[in-house]
């Protein structure tokens, strides 16, 4: 503790005048810790060590906590209670993974000095300029092993429907610029609830890359796979095929729509997208079927390019027609996916060009594993018992009681 005389004083302030940061920050960590202090008294009822009739609690030691300022970095002593808690909210924010994972990657580029004047506003607001390279580096390392154990962890049990997508972000390789796909699946499991399954980053979305990410998957116990859900990139459909064998495929009906109404006059395609929805507003799988023959045969005469491709594509836009009603509108498209999608571009945008791969896959890591979190907490199914059990045993009631019982 610095001795507060008045040579104390005038040593200080010729320290601080010739800008002595040390100085600084045993001056800010004695205030802040000095608050801490009077803080906990109050909920103890009583000063540290003071005995007191009042005293409804007790000191407990401290914990370490990093706190970055402008002087940078410095290690907090928090006080710890013998019965409940404390935690400064007014000094310290609790940050969430993904938002770490944000300040970690624009920290990591703005050192690096790549940062551009679309984020440099953000980057000061955030006070990233006074965040230290080993501040970033651990704060990077901390979340690295949180996204790793997320990626890898062990898949248990049945997944019997699977959503696949990707988005492509830019990454800093060998002093370019290049485009990566950050490839992403989310299953249900058994009990009806979503998780985010795996993450990986491929050069390009080829079969390839997609064969190697869902290799991965099985590998850590992916299976029971009844229906899978992507758009129709060629290499990701053979990629399901060969390592999803007996698994249907379901193109995308979001996703189709929108090829589709490249084949027809602009003025026509709010009639054309009208009676393709048709097809899926049907009450069950046989009248699917048929609406899709009547549509085809409607669009044949004034637009037979587009007749043509809703002919050839039938098997893969109707494949959900051949699982339960009740997870119809879960499954015929990937708009689940998509919405998770606008959730990790509200992030990546910020940083607009990660320096590394590493960077990259930190934070998607980190929003997904924060998303699967969520899913495990709400308590809400994403689809029935009911239909999981119908899914899994076709008809059977035994398989219905058992996942009832299960849950």
């Amino acid at each position: 503790m610095v001795e507060v005389t008045m040579n104390g004083l005038d040593e200080m302030r010729k320290l601080l005048e010739e800008g002595n940061v040390d100085v600084l920050r045993t001056m800010v960590k004695q205030m802040a810790e000095a608050f801490m202090g009077a803080e906990a008294d109050a909920l103890c009822g009583a000063g540290h060590g003071e005995r007191h009739p009042a005293r409804a609690n007790c000191r407990n030691g401290y914990r370490s906590r990093p706190w970055d300022t402008r002087a940078g970095t410095i290690e907090l002593a928090l006080p710890r209670l013998r019965s409940g808690s404390y935690f400064p909210d007014w000094l310290l924010s609790p940050r969430k993974r993904s938002e770490q994972a944000l300040v970690a990657a624009i920290a990591d580029a703005y050192l690096a000095g790549v940062s551009t004047r679309r984020v440099d506003k953000l980057v000061r607001t955030l006070g990233v300029e006074g965040i230290s390279k080993s501040e970033v580096s651990r704060l990077a390392a901390s979340l690295d092993e949180l996204v790793e154990a997320f990626r890898c962890r062990p898949l248990e049990g049945l997944y019997p429907y699977l959503m696949l997508d990707a988005l492509v972000v830019k990454v800093r390789e060998g002093g370019r610029i290049c485009n990566v796909a950050a490839v992403h699946a989310v299953g249900v499991n058994s009990d009806g609830r979503r998780e985010s399954l795996g993450l990986d980053l491929i050069t390009s979305e080829d079969g390839a890359g997609w064969t190697a990410f869902l290799r991965g998957l099985v590998a850590r116990g992916l299976a029971g796979v009844t229906l899978v859900t992507s758009d129709a990139h060629q290499g990701l459909v053979d990629a399901i095929a060969a390592t999803l064998p007996g698994a249907a495929w379901q193109r995308c009906r979001t996703h189709f729509v929108r090829n589709l109404l490249t084949r027809v006059p602009k003025a026509a395609q709010p009639f054309v997208a009208t009676v393709v929805r048709s097809i899926f507003a049907q009450p069950d799988a046989e009248q699917v079927a048929e609406q899709h023959l009547r549509v085809v045969a409607q669009l044949q005469e004034r637009f037979p390019t587009a007749a043509e491709l809703l002919d050839e594509a039938g098997p893969e836009i109707l494949a959900f027609a051949a699982v339960p009603k009740e997870v119809w509108r879960q499954v015929w498209s990937n708009n689940p996916l998509e919405r998770l999608n606008r959730e990790i571009r509200r992030r990546t945008d910020v940083v607009g060009i990660f320096p590394n791969r590493a960077a990259a896959l930190r934070l998607i890591g980190a929003v997904l594993a924060e998303q699967n979190d969520e899913w495990a907490d709400s308590g809400r199914r994403y689809m029935s018992l009911e239909a999981i059990a119908k899914t899994l045993r076709p008809g059977s009631e035994p398989a219905l009681e058992a996942a009832m019982i299960a849950a």
